[in-house]
């Protein structure tokens, strides 16, 4: 069930779900609001919630709007691309060999058959970034299993449109955003973190923050970090 109410001079898309805690989230690119809440939750206690929150629903739109996003990428010689948060300018080698990505000095050399177009060469470069995350995330799963003293039964590596990662604690599975392959590699061990402490505490309440303060005492600092520029299509959540 959805409806959508107004506040502070805005509306707000509030989506009931059959869940414990309310989640309030900013989505680009222009900053709408949307909360999720419990069934049974009330109109009038999700507006004061709401109400409660205007400072920082408003410090992250005025954020979002005034980054700058990453463009669409052309696949063309001399394009940035980051990998692990370094610049690297895009060489594109036609070759009749299987396509690849490689990193050499300060460039990202693509391989692609000839004729290859820009469908494809993204894909290869997208393939690339998953299997990036996936061998990145490995020996910190196993690390922070151990520290953390939980287990998961799966990690799945894809591109997410709206989240840098998750966690389903039933299954004990978690995804991660094959686009963190561009960001710090902090970052990815922050996201890994994270969604592990999941796996102690499904919701994002008080004992979490204490949990991830606990075991990352910097993870407010990476995760700024992780919501910088260049802006990728991620939500900010609380």
């Amino acid at each position: 069930m959805a409806t959508q109410i107004e506040v502070g001079g805005f509306s707000v898309d509030v989506i009931f779900k059959d869940i414990k805690n309310v989640h309030l989230s900013v989505h680009p690119p222009t900053g709408r609001v949307r909360i999720s809440a419990p069934n049974r939750m009330k109109l009038d206690t999700i507006r004061v919630y709401a109400i409660s929150k205007l400072d920082w629903i408003k410090r992250h739109q005025v954020k979002m709007q005034s980054q700058e996003r990453e463009t669409p990428r052309e696949y063309l010689d001399r394009e940035s691309h980051y990998v692990w948060g370094k610049r690297y300018l895009l060489k594109v080698i036609e070759s009749d060999q299987v396509p690849t990505v490689e990193l050499k000095h300060t460039q990202m050399l693509l391989i692609v058959r000839p004729g290859s177009g820009v469908e494809k060469r993204e894909s290869i470069v997208s393939a690339w970034y998953r299997e990036e995350v996936r061998k990145a995330a490995e020996p910190l799963i196993a690390k922070w299993e151990k520290q953390l003293g939980v287990s998961s039964a799966w990690c799945y590596v894809q591109r997410m449109k709206t989240k840098w990662g998750s966690c389903n604690p039933s299954t004990h599975s978690i995804r991660l955003n094959s686009d963190l392959a561009k960001k710090p590699r902090e970052c990815l061990e922050y996201i890994v973190v994270h969604e592990l402490i999941h796996l102690l505490e499904p919701s994002h309440n008080a004992r979490f923050t204490s949990l991830m303060d606990k075991f990352m005492p910097n993870w407010k600092h990476i995760r700024e970090e992780l919501n910088r520029s260049p802006l990728s299509h991620v939500e900010w959540g609380y």
